[in-house]
């Protein structure tokens, strides 16, 4: 081992924090048993990828990131789209997963490519609308799994666009019961815990349409608007706890809730692992910064002229 790597003992013992990133571990046990710290300015800082090398029992590197290793991470939305990227996103970058959709079905099939790459999982069915499912599926996760260290709020829906001298008032509960209160019960159930932890992120998914106004999105808008706007009091709250506070609002991403148009040009839209990625980037920010609000545009203008 060249003796530029200083050497920290990690067999077992309290909560680690990632020497390059600051976002704090759980103790890993003893089945890692050693890190090996880079200096920044060691040539194989590249290879190192962010300054951590896990030396496993053997004495051989592992290629699994330790950044997030053995944080419990629950995804709402996680059967598709957006969410399904960010939980096997998430589930690479070493952590385990609480999946939450309405299919369980769907649920079951991210679970599954996760599980190989290390993840415990938890399929848990659920309308997120509902506080009592709610409740009972934090209990669940935390009998099963443990504290919940990351939420990402990203369960959505999206009616047809319809203007609101027509829309039924049925659709604006449930968008906004999705969208935006949903998010708001989920973070305040999982708080206690981050706070006494002193640790922790709380992840919210928005929308460029909050600032678009375009019309027949009116519900969709304001329930975007207000998540940004939770967001931002919520890590006024928080910050000085320590646990990271975000928004992330892409522009057209290629899901389902977008539907086909000939307005646009589809090849030109983020895909859902551009946001996965941003959700990484941010869990994994230096602990003096968090990055509150994120807007993600495509490269080139979609909308066909």
């Amino acid at each position: 081992m060249p003796a530029v790597f200083k050497r920290v003992s990690r067999r077992g013992g309290g909560p680690s924090c990632n020497a390059a990133h600051g976002f704090p571990l759980k103790d890993c046990g003893n089945d890692v048993p050693e890190f090996f710290f880079a200096p920044r300015d060691h040539p194989q800082l590249a290879q190192l990828r962010r300054g951590v090398i896990i030396i496993g029992a053997s004495g051989k590197s592992s290629s699994v990131s330790a950044e997030l290793s053995h944080n419990l991470a629950l995804v709402t939305g996680a059967g598709r789209g957006i969410g399904r990227a960010i939980a096997l996103r998430l589930a690479r970058a070493g952590c385990d997963l609480a999946l939450v959709a309405r299919t369980q079905a769907e649920l079951e099939a991210v679970a599954a490519q996760a599980e190989p790459r290390g993840a415990r999982t938890l399929v848990l069915p659920a309308d997120i609308t509902d506080d009592r499912q709610v409740e009972s599926l934090l209990q669940r996760a935390a009998v099963q799994l443990g504290t919940i260290s990351i939420l990402v709020n990203n369960a959505g829906c999206a009616p047809p666009r319809t203007r609101i001298g027509k829309v039924a008032m049925a659709e604006w509960d449930r968008v906004l019961a999705t969208c935006l209160r949903a998010p708001m019960v989920l973070s305040r159930l999982v708080l206690p815990d981050m706070l006494a932890q002193r640790r922790g992120a709380i992840i919210n998914i928005g929308s460029l349409a909050a600032r678009a106004a375009r019309p027949g999105e009116a519900a969709y808008a304001a329930a975007k608007a207000g998540l940004a706007a939770f967001t931002r009091t919520l890590f006024a709250e928080v910050r000085g706890s320590g646990i990271k506070v975000a928004v992330i609002c892409p522009g057209y991403v290629d899901t389902d809730l977008v539907p086909a148009n000939r307005r646009v040009d589809r090849s030109k839209f983020l895909q859902p692992e551009d946001v996965a990625e941003m959700v990484f980037q941010v869990l994994t920010s230096p602990a003096r910064a968090c990055p509150a609000e994120v807007v993600i545009q495509p490269q080139f203008d979609p909308d066909r002229p």
